[in-house]
Protein backbone atom coordinates (compact mmCIF):
# COMPACT_ATOMS: atom_id res chain seq x y z
CA UNK A 1 0.00 0.00 0.00
CA UNK A 2 0.97 3.94 -0.39
CA UNK A 3 0.16 6.55 1.50
CA UNK A 4 0.79 9.81 0.43
CA UNK A 5 0.87 12.95 2.64
CA UNK A 6 -0.42 16.83 1.24
CA UNK A 7 0.17 19.41 3.79
CA UNK A 8 0.90 23.00 3.09
CA UNK A 9 4.09 22.95 5.34
CA UNK A 10 7.47 21.18 6.58
CA UNK A 11 6.64 20.15 9.68
CA UNK A 12 2.76 19.62 9.01
CA UNK A 13 3.50 15.91 7.89
CA UNK A 14 5.11 14.86 11.29
CA UNK A 15 2.69 16.67 14.10
CA UNK A 16 -0.58 15.12 12.69
CA UNK A 17 0.63 11.79 11.54
CA UNK A 18 3.71 11.04 12.23
CA UNK A 19 3.22 8.17 14.43
CA UNK A 20 0.77 6.34 12.00
CA UNK A 21 3.23 7.52 8.77
CA UNK A 22 6.05 5.12 11.07
CA UNK A 23 3.32 2.81 11.66
CA UNK A 24 2.97 2.20 8.05
CA UNK A 25 6.92 2.41 7.19
CA UNK A 26 6.99 -0.34 9.71
CA UNK A 27 4.85 -2.98 8.01
CA UNK A 28 6.46 -2.09 4.86
CA UNK A 29 4.86 0.34 3.42
CA UNK A 30 5.56 3.00 0.85
CA UNK A 31 5.15 6.79 2.50
CA UNK A 32 5.37 9.92 0.60
CA UNK A 33 4.96 13.65 1.73
CA UNK A 34 4.10 16.40 -0.59
CA UNK A 35 4.67 19.20 0.51
CA UNK A 36 3.40 22.25 -0.82
CA UNK A 37 5.79 25.36 0.71
CA UNK A 38 8.94 25.68 1.79
CA UNK A 39 7.42 27.78 5.12
CA UNK A 40 10.22 29.80 5.59
CA UNK A 41 7.51 32.42 6.15
CA UNK A 42 5.61 30.30 9.22
CA UNK A 43 6.37 29.72 13.10
CA UNK A 44 9.79 31.65 12.74
CA UNK A 45 10.38 30.94 16.58
CA UNK A 46 13.66 30.65 16.78
CA UNK A 47 14.37 33.95 14.75
CA UNK A 48 11.74 35.90 16.94
CA UNK A 49 13.33 34.39 20.19
CA UNK A 50 16.61 35.63 18.98
CA UNK A 51 15.00 39.48 18.36
CA UNK A 52 13.98 39.49 22.18
CA UNK A 53 17.53 38.71 23.92
CA UNK A 54 19.48 41.07 25.03
CA UNK A 55 23.03 39.98 22.99
CA UNK A 56 20.88 37.94 19.83
CA UNK A 57 23.16 36.39 17.42
CA UNK A 58 23.88 38.15 14.34
CA UNK A 59 23.56 35.39 12.00
CA UNK A 60 20.06 34.72 13.04
CA UNK A 61 18.96 38.28 13.03
CA UNK A 62 19.90 38.67 9.37
CA UNK A 63 19.02 35.48 8.21
CA UNK A 64 16.81 35.57 4.57
CA UNK A 65 14.22 33.99 3.44
CA UNK A 66 16.34 31.69 1.50
CA UNK A 67 18.40 30.69 4.35
CA UNK A 68 15.80 29.72 6.22
CA UNK A 69 13.97 27.40 3.99
CA UNK A 70 17.08 25.92 3.14
CA UNK A 71 17.17 25.15 7.34
CA UNK A 72 13.79 23.67 7.61
CA UNK A 73 13.97 21.46 4.12
CA UNK A 74 16.87 20.26 5.92
CA UNK A 75 14.99 19.52 9.70
CA UNK A 76 12.29 17.93 7.62
CA UNK A 77 14.53 15.57 5.60
CA UNK A 78 16.06 14.51 9.10
CA UNK A 79 12.67 14.09 10.51
CA UNK A 80 11.33 12.08 7.60
CA UNK A 81 14.72 9.17 8.15
CA UNK A 82 13.34 8.87 11.60
CA UNK A 83 9.57 8.39 10.87
CA UNK A 84 10.60 6.36 7.58
CA UNK A 85 9.06 8.62 5.12
CA UNK A 86 10.49 6.84 2.00
CA UNK A 87 9.84 9.64 -0.51
CA UNK A 88 9.58 13.62 0.00
CA UNK A 89 8.13 16.13 -2.69
CA UNK A 90 9.00 19.37 -2.04
CA UNK A 91 7.23 21.93 -4.46
CA UNK A 92 8.69 25.00 -2.17
CA UNK A 93 6.43 27.32 -3.46
CA UNK A 94 6.62 30.42 -0.96
CA UNK A 95 3.99 30.01 1.93
CA UNK A 96 2.47 33.63 1.81
CA UNK A 97 -0.59 32.46 -0.40
CA UNK A 98 -4.26 33.83 1.09
CA UNK A 99 -6.20 31.84 -2.23
CA UNK A 100 -6.38 28.49 -4.30
CA UNK A 101 -3.36 28.72 -6.96
CA UNK A 102 -4.32 27.10 -9.95
CA UNK A 103 -0.70 26.17 -10.71
CA UNK A 104 0.07 24.88 -7.18
CA UNK A 105 -3.75 22.84 -8.30
CA UNK A 106 -1.93 21.35 -10.85
CA UNK A 107 1.29 20.61 -9.42
CA UNK A 108 -0.40 17.95 -6.99
CA UNK A 109 -2.51 16.68 -9.77
CA UNK A 110 0.69 15.89 -11.47
CA UNK A 111 2.27 14.34 -8.49
CA UNK A 112 -1.07 12.26 -7.60
CA UNK A 113 -1.18 11.05 -10.73
CA UNK A 114 2.82 9.98 -10.96
CA UNK A 115 2.38 8.47 -7.52
CA UNK A 116 -0.43 6.34 -7.58
CA UNK A 117 -1.77 6.33 -3.60
CA UNK A 118 -3.97 4.22 -1.88
CA UNK A 119 -4.30 6.93 0.72
CA UNK A 120 -4.30 10.39 0.82
CA UNK A 121 -3.99 12.30 4.21
CA UNK A 122 -3.97 16.17 4.49
CA UNK A 123 -5.46 18.72 7.45
CA UNK A 124 -9.55 19.02 8.07
CA UNK A 125 -10.48 22.13 6.03
CA UNK A 126 -12.05 24.41 8.58
CA UNK A 127 -14.68 27.17 7.98
CA UNK A 128 -13.00 28.98 5.21
CA UNK A 129 -14.59 32.51 6.14
CA UNK A 130 -11.58 32.75 8.72
CA UNK A 131 -7.67 32.48 6.72
CA UNK A 132 -6.49 29.27 7.78
CA UNK A 133 -3.31 27.99 4.96
CA UNK A 134 -3.68 25.14 6.04
CA UNK A 135 -7.25 24.58 4.75
CA UNK A 136 -6.70 26.42 1.78
CA UNK A 137 -3.38 23.53 0.99
CA UNK A 138 -6.26 21.36 1.81
CA UNK A 139 -8.67 22.68 -0.76
CA UNK A 140 -6.47 22.67 -3.28
CA UNK A 141 -5.00 19.15 -2.42
CA UNK A 142 -8.93 18.13 -3.07
CA UNK A 143 -8.72 20.16 -6.54
CA UNK A 144 -5.60 18.52 -7.45
CA UNK A 145 -7.32 15.20 -6.77
CA UNK A 146 -10.35 15.96 -8.70
CA UNK A 147 -8.48 17.11 -11.60
CA UNK A 148 -6.64 13.99 -11.52
CA UNK A 149 -10.08 11.82 -11.76
CA UNK A 150 -11.13 13.68 -14.88
CA UNK A 151 -7.55 13.24 -16.61
CA UNK A 152 -8.53 11.41 -20.21
CA UNK A 153 -5.14 9.70 -21.37
CA UNK A 154 -5.91 11.11 -25.09
CA UNK A 155 -6.34 14.47 -23.96
CA UNK A 156 -3.61 15.31 -21.07
CA UNK A 157 -1.50 12.05 -22.01
CA UNK A 158 -2.13 10.38 -18.56
CA UNK A 159 -4.60 7.84 -17.44
CA UNK A 160 -7.73 9.27 -14.38
CA UNK A 161 -6.79 7.78 -11.06
CA UNK A 162 -9.17 7.63 -8.06
CA UNK A 163 -7.47 7.96 -4.45
CA UNK A 164 -9.33 4.76 -2.57
CA UNK A 165 -9.74 7.20 0.99
CA UNK A 166 -8.76 10.43 2.23
CA UNK A 167 -8.47 10.89 5.83
CA UNK A 168 -8.35 13.93 7.58
CA UNK A 169 -6.44 15.34 10.23
CA UNK A 170 -6.42 18.33 12.53
CA UNK A 171 -10.52 18.14 13.66
CA UNK A 172 -10.09 19.39 16.86
CA UNK A 173 -12.62 17.48 18.81
CA UNK A 174 -12.46 13.91 20.77
CA UNK A 175 -15.87 13.01 21.50
CA UNK A 176 -16.29 8.82 21.81
CA UNK A 177 -19.38 8.79 19.75
CA UNK A 178 -21.18 10.07 17.19
CA UNK A 179 -23.86 12.21 18.37
CA UNK A 180 -22.20 14.18 21.15
CA UNK A 181 -21.53 16.52 18.04
CA UNK A 182 -24.59 15.82 15.74
CA UNK A 183 -21.92 13.13 13.81
CA UNK A 184 -18.55 16.05 13.90
CA UNK A 185 -15.84 13.92 15.00
CA UNK A 186 -12.91 12.19 14.48
CA UNK A 187 -14.22 8.18 13.12
CA UNK A 188 -10.76 6.77 12.83
CA UNK A 189 -8.28 6.36 15.76
CA UNK A 190 -4.63 4.95 15.11
CA UNK A 191 -2.85 3.66 18.43
CA UNK A 192 0.48 5.20 18.31
CA UNK A 193 1.54 4.91 21.97
CA UNK A 194 4.40 2.11 20.44
CA UNK A 195 6.29 4.59 18.59
CA UNK A 196 5.84 7.85 20.38
CA UNK A 197 9.50 7.67 20.61
CA UNK A 198 9.73 8.27 17.20
CA UNK A 199 7.22 10.96 16.47
CA UNK A 200 9.39 12.74 19.54
CA UNK A 201 12.98 12.48 17.53
CA UNK A 202 11.12 13.72 14.57
CA UNK A 203 9.74 16.95 16.46
CA UNK A 204 13.16 17.60 17.91
CA UNK A 205 14.37 18.15 14.55
CA UNK A 206 12.41 21.07 14.12
CA UNK A 207 14.05 23.79 16.37
CA UNK A 208 13.59 26.81 14.03
CA UNK A 209 9.85 26.48 14.91
CA UNK A 210 10.47 25.75 18.56
CA UNK A 211 8.69 22.03 18.25
CA UNK A 212 12.00 20.42 19.91
CA UNK A 213 12.05 19.74 23.51
CA UNK A 214 9.45 20.72 25.85
CA UNK A 215 6.85 21.46 23.19
CA UNK A 216 6.85 18.09 21.61
CA UNK A 217 6.59 16.59 24.60
CA UNK A 218 3.99 18.77 25.91
CA UNK A 219 2.15 17.83 22.01
CA UNK A 220 1.86 14.35 22.67
CA UNK A 221 0.95 14.61 25.99
CA UNK A 222 -1.86 16.84 25.30
CA UNK A 223 -2.95 16.68 22.02
CA UNK A 224 -2.37 12.68 21.24
CA UNK A 225 -2.62 11.87 25.14
CA UNK A 226 -6.82 13.42 24.55
CA UNK A 227 -6.84 11.26 21.39
CA UNK A 228 -5.48 8.47 23.36
CA UNK A 229 -8.08 9.00 26.00
CA UNK A 230 -10.93 8.87 23.67
CA UNK A 231 -9.48 6.04 21.85
CA UNK A 232 -8.78 4.25 25.30
CA UNK A 233 -5.31 3.71 24.36
CA UNK A 234 -2.00 5.70 25.55
CA UNK A 235 -1.05 7.82 22.72
CA UNK A 236 -3.45 8.28 19.08
CA UNK A 237 -3.70 10.27 16.28
CA UNK A 238 -7.35 10.92 14.92
CA UNK A 239 -8.62 11.18 11.17
CA UNK A 240 -11.73 11.68 9.52
CA UNK A 241 -12.74 9.21 6.82
CA UNK A 242 -13.78 11.49 3.71
CA UNK A 243 -15.49 7.97 2.03
CA UNK A 244 -17.71 6.13 2.82
CA UNK A 245 -16.62 2.29 3.30
CA UNK A 246 -18.26 -1.28 1.73
CA UNK A 247 -18.38 -4.10 3.97
CA UNK A 248 -19.42 -7.68 3.90
CA UNK A 249 -20.62 -7.39 7.42
CA UNK A 250 -20.88 -4.68 10.28
CA UNK A 251 -17.36 -4.43 11.08
CA UNK A 252 -15.98 -4.47 15.21
CA UNK A 253 -12.55 -4.01 15.38
CA UNK A 254 -10.55 -6.06 17.71
CA UNK A 255 -9.52 -2.91 19.82
CA UNK A 256 -13.66 -2.39 20.42
CA UNK A 257 -13.95 -6.55 21.35
CA UNK A 258 -11.26 -5.82 23.75
CA UNK A 259 -12.31 -2.53 25.58
CA UNK A 260 -13.77 -2.62 29.01
CA UNK A 261 -15.36 0.93 29.74
CA UNK A 262 -14.54 0.66 33.79
CA UNK A 263 -11.24 -0.30 33.26
CA UNK A 264 -9.53 1.78 30.42
CA UNK A 265 -8.39 4.94 32.41
CA UNK A 266 -5.84 2.91 33.72
CA UNK A 267 -5.06 1.14 30.02
CA UNK A 268 -4.64 4.41 28.87
CA UNK A 269 -2.35 6.07 31.93
CA UNK A 270 0.24 3.55 31.64
CA UNK A 271 2.92 5.56 29.57
CA UNK A 272 4.94 9.14 30.70
CA UNK A 273 6.05 10.70 28.07
CA UNK A 274 8.25 13.03 30.47
CA UNK A 275 9.87 10.11 32.34
CA UNK A 276 10.53 7.81 29.05
CA UNK A 277 11.87 10.79 26.78
CA UNK A 278 13.60 13.48 29.34
CA UNK A 279 15.05 16.59 27.84
CA UNK A 280 18.79 15.74 27.38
Amino acid sequence: MKVMTIYAHPADTITNCGGTLALHAKRGDEVVALILTHGGRLHPNKYAEEWRKDNPDESLLHAGLEEIALNKRRELERAAQTIGISKLILLDYDDNYSVVNEEIVNRIAEEVSKERPDIVICDFPMNTAFHNPHTIATQMAFAGLSKVSLFLKNLDGQEDYQVKQIFLTSLPVSPIDGLSLYGMRNDVFIDISSVVGEKIKAMDEFVSQGYSGLFARKLLESYNGEYGRAAGVNFAEGFYRVYNETHSHLPLTKAAQKSDLLMRHLSYSTMSIREMFPLT
